[in-house]
């Protein structure tokens, strides 16, 4: 089983994703987490140079990095786990891409979808758990962890975060049209709920979805 968790920064993924592992385990399950970019060597390195580095990149050229990287982690590390039979948690996918990339960065989304056919071998996650929140929001929780004033240039935030607010309302308004495209794939929790709200209601539909 492949499920995925997507959202704009500051959302929560992480957090939702440590629980859901924890539930799993205690049930039996192996599972095996997994980001993108990154889980492979070479993904890794990619992922310095779109996430940590102060170089401009183009739109085109950051799809592609993303692409590439993805496809490394699909075929060096997905696939092999999922013939297996473990159950692969991934911090992103291609909706980012498409969200991102395609609504945040304005690239064409019938270059994208033929671009991220081939990077992912065709795979399509089995459940996509979208936690929504809106950029305002997302940032005010970010750096008030950190007790500090928001600030788009400021080195507590990676090349994709330094994007702004305009550039999330885009992207957040890519996954809602993602959304309401692949209903049947997504579902969609209100990110500012309290976690454990969250976790219960993810664990619910796992549940009710695949009782098995």
């Amino acid at each position: 089983m492949l499920i995925t968790f997507e959202g704009i920064d500051g959302a929560g993924k992480s957090t939702q994703i440590r629980k859901l592992v924890s539930y799993l385990n205690s049930r039996g399950t192996e599972v095996i987490t997994l980001r993108e970019p990154g889980g492979t060597e070479v993904a890794e390195k990619i992922r310095l140079i779109l996430l940590e580095s102060r170089h401009e990149i183009s739109p085109i050229g950051e799809l592609l990095l993303f692409s590439a990287s993805r496809a490394e982690l699909v075929q060096e590390v997905i696939m092999p786990a999922i013939a297996s039979g473990k159950t692969v948690i991934l911090d992103r996918f291609f909706d980012s891409t498409t969200a991102y990339q395609g609504y945040g960065r304005g690239l064409d989304l019938e270059m994208l979808r033929s671009i991220i056919s081939i990077s992912t071998c065709g795979i399509t996650p089995d459940i996509t758990f979208y936690l929504d929140i809106t950029p305002e929001e997302a940032f005010s929780r970010k750096f008030a962890e950190k007790s500090l004033p928001i600030a788009f240039d400021s080195n507590e935030l990676d090349r994709m975060e330094r994007s702004g607010l305009e550039f999330y309302r885009k992207v957040r308004q890519g996954y809602l049209d993602i959304m309401h495209n692949c209903n049947n794939r997504f579902v969609s929790i209100n990110a500012v709920e309290p976690a454990e709200v969250i976790h219960r209601r993810i664990t619910d539909i796992l549940l009710e979805r695949f009782p098995d």
